[in-house]
């Protein structure tokens, strides 16, 4: 389950999306320079192999380790693009490109986001979609509808088999996608509302409609570059948004039975009909005052971690970065960003509303200095991984002193959720118990 939205102004394109997959499907940061390639080359992708293009533009991808495509993705020109699961009742077929797949090929083929849209329709005409898109569960498979973006415009694109549709987004206006067809005068014949209602996608939706009806832009639409960074705070606050009622406290997280932290953009799992939980965070502004500006976590639970700026063609060290990571905390080697952060964001999930207060807003300050003092990446990265060190520890100790005045675990988590969690960071291997790895790390696959 997934949430992207866009905000056309007429200076400019902002994009934010959350990423939710299975609770141990670590996603990383992938950065792919451009290419030349031979007229007869092939690509494999995830499970399909197909002809190549003649030239791949520079790429950031934003990837679950065992995937060749990526949840979230821009290139060199500023097209950006992230997809969403949307069922329907036709038949997914058992091979196929997937919606990652089509998200990496989107990017890196298109020059605009025009181009982008194209790109999507000649290889939905010419290839099935379809394959394997889970990760816990590898029967898990679904059709996808997605946000193209660019400098100037962004589209909005749903699919069913090899059926796409598409509509441009107005100037000053904003869109959200989530888990369901939303061109309904021409998609709607085939949502499946069973689905629709499982995957909670109205709710989420209405959620980040909510916040994108809040942005405003001054008269004629250009914004200056305080807008901008006022506009891109607003939209980390809407990824990190738990559904809770005005007043509340912003760390308070409400799980049902059925479905878990389903409710709201930040989601969180535990829910035994749907179970996923966001595992990665990325908000853009493309053109306009300060030009294009990344801003990922790198990592899950966008209210438990920090947004830092990323640049499309100059990759990061891996030691900021971190290792790739699988879908188990390393037992050898550098650790990856990924799971350092999850011993963070599973301790504050304990208790979120007194935790997540220790750091929130120390990180918040440090956000904010990211965005309007345009801290450069190796910079930002440096402290963010300082900070994670720092706030770990200030929980755990937090925690401990906690289950020291009780005699007992503090948790203020239900108990099935407890228990979800604990079954998973046991197999993650973040506490002692078995560990089972559903899948080998991914590994480049070599030439045709």
């Amino acid at each position: 389950m997934c949430d992207t939205a866009v905000w056309v102004t007429a200076s400019g394109v902002f994009f934010a999306k959350n990423s939710d997959r299975d609770l141990n499907e670590a996603q990383h940061l992938d950065a792919q320079p451009a290419r030349e390639y031979k007229a007869d080359s092939l690509v494999r992708c995830s499970q399909q192999v197909i002809p190549q293009a003649r030239r791949t533009h520079a790429v950031l991808l934003s990837r679950p380790y065992w995937s060749w495509g990526a949840e979230i993705a821009t290139n060199e020109h500023g097209v950006t693009v992230g997809n969403e699961a949307v069922f329907t009742h036709m038949q997914v077929p058992r091979q196929g490109l997937s919606g990652m797949d089509l998200v990496r090929l989107a990017v890196e083929r298109g020059e605009t986001a025009d181009e982008a849209v194209a790109v999507l329709s000649g290889l939905l005409s010419r290839h099935a979609q379809g394959g394997l898109c889970g990760h816990e569960n590898p029967g898990f498979r679904y059709f996808s509808s997605f946000l193209v973006a660019d400098r100037k415009t962004a589209f909005v694109v749903e699919t069913c088999g090899p059926e796409i549709a598409h509509e441009r987004v107005p100037v000053g206006t904003g869109y959200a996608i989530s888990n369901g067809l939303s061109l309904a005068h021409r998609m709607a014949r085939h949502e499946n509302a069973l689905y629709r209602w499982a995957s909670r996608c109205r709710l989420r939706r209405a959620r980040t409609r909510m916040h994108l009806d809040r942005l405003t832009a001054p008269q004629g639409g250009m914004l200056d570059r305080a807008a901008a960074d006022a506009t891109l705070r607003s939209l980390m606050a809407m990824l990190r948004d738990h559904g809770e009622p005005e007043g509340d406290d912003p760390g308070t997280i409400r799980y049902d039975r059925l479905f878990g932290g389903l409710a709201a953009p930040c989601v969180h799992a535990g829910g035994m009909l749907a179970a996923s939980q966001t595992t990665a965070s990325w908000v853009a502004q493309l053109g306009g005052a300060g030009g294009d500006r990344h801003f990922v976590t790198a990592t899950a639970a966008p209210c438990t971690g920090l947004f830092k700026p990323v640049a499309v063609t100059a990759p990061l060290p891996g030691a900021l970065v971190g290792t790739q990571p699988s879908d188990g905390v390393e037992t050898v080697g550098p650790p990856s960003l990924f799971w350092q952060h999850e011993r963070l964001h599973r301790a504050v999930l304990r208790d979120p509303a007194r935790l997540l207060a220790l750091y929130r807003d120390e990180r918040d300050a440090l956000e904010a200095r990211f965005v309007t003092e345009s801290t450069p990446q190796e910079e930002a990265f440096s402290l963010g991984w300082q900070r994670l060190a720092e706030w770990t520890l200030r929980v755990e100790r937090a925690l401990g002193a906690q289950d020291a005045q009780r005699g007992r675990r503090h948790s203020t988590l239900p108990g099935w959720v407890e228990r979800y969690l604990q079954n998973r960071s046991e197999r993650a291997g973040l506490i002692p118990g078995r560990r089972k790895s559903h899948r080998p790390p991914y590994r480049e696959p070599g030439p045709l």
